[in-house]
């Protein structure tokens, strides 16, 4: 038996950390049993169709390296199939049209409320000749539940699970409109595309006997299931589509690397041993539902962070410096306006956590203009400072090779012989040329700026503050 696995996504907002980290085993589970992985998007509820999301879902995979078999799927562009197997089910009794009105159902409902009662729909359409008997002009299509036994599947993670069809509704499968349900087009979509194995998160479960007794009644084969643990976000809530501040692709905006990101997800709810760096091959390899926790796994952003550092260290500079061009350019810094990539990443890679991060902590180096600003950030008696500035100005000229160990060298010189205290000359020089209060070394920073650009500078400077203060 092929096994294929699915992941299917509503266009309802932009994919979050529950939502890929599903994704992510349905991939790895097929990838490791050599079988295939299909990408569906289940779009036929029209009104809730976010914009965009389509897109975002398409991106978010493609930059994982999520790669999916075949064409994607569309539920819209199946309605062909679903009315087909409708009109079989109907036919057939497996389903029946149900004419109560949207305000009859509403009463029934809320009289059901008011009596402790579970609401479900009474059956009154249930047995009716749907040829000869109309309430009204419109309808829906409702699958006729069995009224007795269990319904019961094996949930690979869970185990046995187990609903009494007493407990079921007679849901709908056809809205008023002609468009189909969901627990409906999930049947029929994952009994055309052969799927066997359907990975999703637990909050599913509830929806999965209704789809069981849907392919019961079509004879079909029931694909296993394997229903993963909730996902929390830092507050211990629910990753949910409407919280905007959930969107998976802003941690490519961010700098995070794909290695990272997948690493991360895959040791939420899964574990093998107390192994926590894999690659890619070894998720295939290693992966299994028996290493799959039932207990819900909560977001922990420090421990990305420290995931992804790990991967900016261990990747070869190559990859990381074309990486890092990418986020300079979207920041609009001029990397010829600056030293080399490569040594900029050299001297921020252990400091920073992420790509961007490496971009905005370092975008001063990359500055055309002496920025006089910073020199109002030190705070220090200005005929001192002006003293403190000159020597360093005269020293840094005499400087025969422009390297970080010769910068650092004369930076102690000047504070031995001119009693200057080390510290001072250095939060000096921190602040004129960073404009922050803390950084790499100052003798790597003025390394990389280069001799040129840091004598100008500091003669700029000079001249600045004689003419400002004295």
């Amino acid at each position: 038996m092929k096994i294929k696995t699915r992941f299917a996504p509503s266009p309802t907002g932009n994919l979050h950390f529950g939502n890929i980290r599903t994704a992510l085993f349905s991939w790895l589970f097929a990838k490791k049993n050599d079988g295939k992985f299909f990408l569906r998007i289940e779009d036929t509820d029209v009104l809730r169709n976010v914009e965009g999301s389509v897109k975002n879902i398409i991106k978010v995979m493609k930059w994982l390296g999520l790669n999916w078999d075949e064409k994607i799927y569309f539920q819209s562009k199946r309605l062909y199939l679903y009315k087909k197997i409708i009109f079989f089910m109907l036919k057939n009794g497996f389903a029946y049209k149900c004419y109560c009105s949207k305000t009859v159902l509403e009463e029934k409902r809320n009289y059901q409320i008011l009596n402790n009662e579970k609401p479900k729909y009474d059956g009154t359409c249930r047995n009716i000749q749907n040829s000869n008997f109309i309430f009204n002009n419109s309808f829906v299509v409702r699958f006729r539940n069995p009224l007795k036994g269990y319904v019961k599947f094996f949930d690979e993670i869970r185990g046995i699970i187990k609903f009494k069809n007493s407990e079921l509704d007679d849901f709908i499968i056809q809205r008023r409109n002609g468009m189909p349900t969901y627990n409906f087009c999930v049947v029929a979509d994952d009994l055309d595309m052969k799927i066997t194995h359907v990975i999703r998160g637990e909050d599913h479960i509830s929806n999965t006997p209704k789809q069981v007794n849907i392919f019961t009644a079509l004879s079909a084969n029931v694909p296993k299931y394997a229903h993963l643990p909730i996902l929390l976000d830092e507050n211990k809530k629910k990753f949910s589509k409407k919280n905007n501040n959930n969107d998976f692709f802003k941690y490519f905006e961010e700098g995070f690397l794909p290695e990272a990101m997948l690493n991360y997800l895959v040791r939420l709810g899964w574990s093998h041993g107390n192994k926590e760096i894999f690659s890619i091959d070894e998720m295939k390899n290693l992966f299994s539902f028996k290493n799959v926790s039932k207990s819900s796994s909560i977001f922990d952003k420090k421990k990305l962070l420290y995931l992804n550092k790990y991967y900016i260290n261990n990747f070869t500079n190559e990859k990381i410096i074309s990486l890092l061009k990418y986020y300079f350019d979207k920041e609009n810094i001029d990397i010829l306006n600056g030293p080399n990539v490569k040594k900029v990443f050299k001297v921020f890679k252990n400091r920073c956590f992420s790509l961007r991060e490496i971009v905005i902590c370092s975008s001063y180096l990359y500055k055309k203009c002496v920025n006089f600003k910073n020199l109002f950030l030190v705070k220090c008696n200005k005929k001192k400072f002006l003293i403190i500035l000159k020597v360093v100005y005269f020293n840094f000229k005499n400087i025969k090779i422009w390297i970080s160990s010769e910068i650092w060298k004369t930076i102690q010189l000047i504070s031995y012989k001119n009693n200057f205290s080390l510290k001072k000359i250095i939060y000096i020089l921190r602040k004129i040329f960073t404009g922050k209060s803390s950084s790499p070394s100052i003798s790597k920073i003025l390394y990389l700026i280069g001799y040129a650009k840091v004598i100008f500078s500091l003669k700029k400077f000079i001249f600045f503050i004689i003419k400002k203060f004295f």
